[in-house]
């Protein structure tokens, strides 16, 4: 059974590409993850603010994208993503 992950492309204020992902990223969506930020512009800012779950092939994804992305999320999310290394390669946003 497929996962639900809503991913919604957009732009901040300054033209900045904004990757939008509710929901859950597992292994059954990750295709469809990585399609999308492969065909968002550089750079590329992934909100993950209202993401309740990531596995390790949703942060598999985001590892081999991340000199081209910036992550904003939760304080949910923050442990997982210094553990994976995320934090050490590309800027994470923290939001309470």
């Amino acid at each position: 059974m497929t996962t639900p992950l809503t991913l919604t492309p957009g732009h901040r204020p300054d033209g900045t590409a904004v990757l939008k992902a509710v929901g859950e990223i597992d292994m059954s969506n990750t295709d469809t993850l990585a399609a999308a930020l492969d065909t968002t512009a550089d750079p590329l800012v992934v909100d993950l603010t209202d993401v309740e779950y990531l596995d390790s092939a949703g942060l598999s994804v985001l590892l081999a994208r991340a000199e081209r992305i910036e992550l904003v999320a939760t304080s949910l999310l923050a442990p997982v993503l210094t553990i994976s290394g995320l934090t050490d390669l590309t800027t994470v946003h923290v939001l309470d």
